[in-house]
């Protein structure tokens, strides 16, 4: 039977969505994506990193963030203005956003009921629609 590495997963998922696996990228992904879905800002994960004595900076975690949100990998959440998390789990869904805890958690997409939306401005059609509720 043959071995699996540790990095493995994180390597191959990289490469399903052409990024290179470079060593910072592998380490990142390895922390995100193996698992369950979970809710992270780049501060975060850049604490996380550190101690996994994974040496990166603030803001290559931050550009990492971004290249995995580009390929399809994660979502990012702005639940206010300079506040993002990013989300591994890609499906459709909304979020709970707890003011006072900074938490963030899913809510299913059945459980709101978008009864209707305005039209797009001409030339562009709507992608995803996004609920946020704030609780506090």
């Amino acid at each position: 039977m043959a071995k699996i590495r540790p990095y493995t997963h994180a390597i191959d998922r990289l490469k399903s969505v052409q990024l290179r696996p470079t060593r910072q990228r592998t380490a990142l992904a390895r922390l995100l994506l193996e698992g369950a879905d979970r809710h992270v800002t780049a501060e975060q994960l850049h604490a996380e990193a550190l101690g996994a004595n994974v040496k990166v900076s603030l803001a290559t975690v931050y550009n990492t963030l971004h290249q995995f949100t580009e390929a399809g990998l994660m979502r990012e959440v702005v639940v206010e203005t300079g506040r993002s998390y990013f989300d591994t789990n890609i499906s459709d869904h909304h979020h709970f956003f707890e003011k006072d805890t900074g938490a963030l958690s899913d809510i299913p997409l059945d459980s709101i009921k978008v009864l209707a939306l305005p039209d797009a401005p001409e030339g562009r059609e709507i992608d995803h629609v996004d609920i946020i509720v704030h609780l506090k």
